[in-house]
């Protein structure tokens, strides 16, 4: 008995000196004719993977991520001064994102009741979860949606358009359960995001748009379409424009302010 378990042990070693080299090799990474090709690999996707710059507005931006995702403090004060609105006022709220916040409501709309609830950077999962704040509880009769070039930038990690088409039905939906008639903006062009580079948006953005302008004739809303009016031949945002082919120059929103307009009274006569 004790010869055949030396034996059996001596086997049981020799295979395993044997198979020790093959497992070493089958956990190597890499050998030489792959060396290269994570490398390589990472090169041909970096344009379409999402992050952004390492710098204080970015770190600034991820840390209100965690502590206030929707950033449900930036309005919260300024709503509990505005008030309910005046009897027969056609109030009005903007919702959206950095191109709506750098919109001089006041200029473009002297006299009227329109309030600008615009954030920067917001994505628009961030508006939905400070809709009913921002916008339901101001009571207004018509709000104006712009959102989804942040979305395709991914502000707030990647997203697909149906992500988007999703939260933009959801905004829509929620103001009409609340009395609330809803404009919804296409998406102002962009053929490169200057904080993310290489994303290619335009397709992205003019996909969007159309389901955009499909949803809003099926739901009976108002659909605003600034991005024909204001894309250049590369269907993006011409200089004349926007001096960063995302943000509007004064000269920009002079085109955006007559179309909203319109859109409002449309919506306001409905």
């Amino acid at each position: 008995m004790q010869i055949i378990g030396i034996r059996t042990a001596l086997a049981v070693l020799t295979f395993a000196g044997l198979l020790a080299p093959a497992m070493l090799m089958a956990q190597k990474p890499e050998d030489a004719a792959t060396a290269k090709s994570p490398a390589t690999t990472q090169a041909a996707s970096s344009p379409a993977q999402i992050g952004h710059p390492d710098n204080d507005y970015w770190r600034q931006h991820d840390q209100q991520l965690l502590t206030d995702f929707g950033w449900l403090a930036h309005f919260k004060n300024a709503n509990e001064k505005l008030g309910p609105p005046a009897a027969g006022e056609n109030r009005v709220v903007f919702m959206g994102d950095s191109i709506t916040a750098g919109w001089h409501l006041d200029v473009s709309f002297p006299g009227k009741p329109y309030i600008n609830r615009g954030i920067s950077g917001q994505t628009s999962p961030q508006m939905l979860v400070r809709f009913r704040q921002d916008v339901v509880n101001l009571q207004p009769k018509v709000v104006v949606i712009l959102a989804g070039t942040n979305d395709i930038a991914g502000n707030t990690g990647p997203m697909t358009l149906e992500d988007s088409k999703n939260n933009l039905a959801s905004m829509a939906d929620l103001a009409t359960a609340n009395h609330i008639r809803v404009v919804l903006c296409s998406v102002t062009p962009a053929a490169d995001f200057p904080w993310q580079r290489g994303l290619q948006p335009a397709p992205k953005i003019d996909a969007l748009n159309r389901w955009i302008k499909q949803y809003a004739a099926e739901k009976g809303y108002v659909y605003v379409d600034f991005h024909s009016a204001m894309k250049d031949a590369e269907d993006g945002l011409p200089a004349n424009l926007s001096k960063d082919g995302v943000h509007p120059l004064p000269a920009g929103y002079a085109v955006m302010a007559p179309l909203a307009e319109a859109g409002i009274e449309k919506a306001l006569a409905q």
